[in-house]
């Protein structure tokens, strides 16, 4: 994979993009799509976050989860990131996404618009 001036601040600047699409999904109310945008936010920042503190983006999501796991293991304060990460990756991303299984839907959408706490706290952690 070539990478041609990644910096995470252009990754976090992704992850809030697609934040903000995931909002505009909501409005449109088609909370499948944006419970998948709000999965694709929170793997673009832990993206920029692994990025910021090994230097590599990580090619592939498998690497991403990887990477968030070691970093958990190190640093005490990227363990709740952690779990909140998998959390997204498997009720938005897996159920309500894949399966469309997004029931019940208060708690799907306090999980979509919490994403911007994740965004936040994964820059928080960069910058540490």
């Amino acid at each position: 994979m070539t990478t041609l001036n990644i910096d995470a601040a252009g990754v976090f600047a992704d992850a809030h993009r697609m934040y903000g699409d995931a909002l505009d999904r909501l409005d449109a109310d088609d909370i499948r799509d944006a419970a998948e945008k709000a999965w694709c936010a929170a793997k673009r920042a832990a993206d920029a976050l692994i990025l910021a503190r090994t230097g590599s983006l990580p090619p592939r999501s498998p690497d991403t989860s990887r990477g968030l796991r070691r970093l958990a293991e190190s640093d005490p304060n990227a363990r709740t990131l952690h779990d909140r990460y998998f959390t997204r990756q498997a009720l938005l991303h897996g159920e309500c996404f894949y399966t469309g299984l997004c029931d019940p839907i208060d708690a799907t959408e306090r999980l979509i618009r919490e994403t911007i706490d994740f965004i936040r706290d994964a820059e928080r952690l960069a910058d540490t």
